[in-house]
């Protein structure tokens, strides 16, 4: 009785989270207001960044977590600002403040440690935690907020001139969350052959060419019905190519953060969405597709 009343329990949190969670993306997507995006996106950022600092602290691994918090807080504002006020004016910009972050996360991190004694390998493993942590969250998410505002407003319906690529954000975040349902699904009917089980033992082969399969589907499907506000993925060949890249992004993304938990031995990164889990796994495989697809439509399209 207790089991079922237990898992009756998570089924409610999980459905709680996940209605709570439609509601608000929903809303943002409604409002069309690029404040309103990017005020989602810089939460989503800082409470991930959180987490990942969290657990740093919980496993006893060295890491610089005030400034760490510090400069994934401030370069997260300062992405966020400049999209929402300057929109796609922006985009040039913000290579020179990439640029600008990186290198002063590296050398202030190397400074910080310089008023630590030396004891063995952590000042290295410090200074490289600090690093790893503003380069896997703060810095690979900030692609998707750059995606509001790839295309020029002109190339899209008068509804999303506000944020030109809500439907860009929105093809990238089905295609991504499909191929995790695409792969859960066929896993669980199907799955026979373990495809990392040291680092994942639930996945399997089978759930691995399923997402695929998931991802190609739900990404032409969505670009059929947004085919108007969809124009700057290039075409049918290009939304094939891409959901197929995606999809294999998206794995290595969720596999990235297993290394992590694994390497850490937590479960979860967090409880911010109960039942769900944290910020983190919510967007552990958005921090690998988003940079791609926002660097693909750049270099490819």
């Amino acid at each position: 009785m207790s089991e079922a009343k237990s898992k009756a329990q998570v089924f409610g949190a999980r459905l709680f989270s996940t209605l709570l969670l439609i509601a608000i993306v929903g809303g943002t997507f409604v409002s069309m207001n690029p404040w309103a995006y990017l005020a989602l996106v810089s939460f989503l950022s800082i409470a991930a960044s959180h987490e990942l600092f969290r657990m740093f602290s919980i496993s006893g691994l060295p890491c610089q977590q005030k400034w760490g918090r510090t400069i994934a807080i401030l370069y997260t504002l300062t992405v966020a600002s400049m999209l929402a006020s300057h929109g796609s004016d922006a985009l040039q910009t913000l290579a020179f403040v990439d640029g600008t972050a990186v290198a002063l996360v590296v050398l202030v991190s190397f400074i910080v440690q310089l008023r630590e004694p030396i004891e063995g390998k952590k000042p290295l493993i410090a200074v490289a935690s600090t690093v790893l942590s503003f380069l896997y969250v703060p810095f690979l998410f900030s692609f998707i907020g750059r995606l509001l505002f790839v295309p020029a407003a002109e190339t899209v319906p008068e509804f999303f001139h506000g944020v030109p690529g809500a439907m860009l954000m929105l093809w990238l975040i089905c295609v991504t969350k499909f191929t995790d349902i695409g792969a859960y699904c066929t896993g669980s009917l199907i799955g026979k052959h373990k495809m990392i089980p040291h680092i994942s033992p639930g996945k399997t082969w089978q759930g691995f060419f399923g997402a695929i399969v998931w991802a190609v589907a739900v990404g032409c499907a969505v670009y059929a019905i947004g085919y108007d506000s969809l124009q700057n993925l290039g075409g049918w060949t290009h939304v094939v190519v891409l959901s197929v890249v995606l999809s294999l992004l998206t794995v290595v993304g969720d596999l990235a953060e297993s290394v992590i938990k694994r390497s850490l031995e937590v479960k979860d990164s967090g409880n911010t969405l109960p039942g769900i889990g944290g910020a983190l796994d919510l967007i552990d495989s958005l921090c690998f597709t988003a940079p791609a697809l926002y660097f693909y439509l750049c270099w490819v399209v």
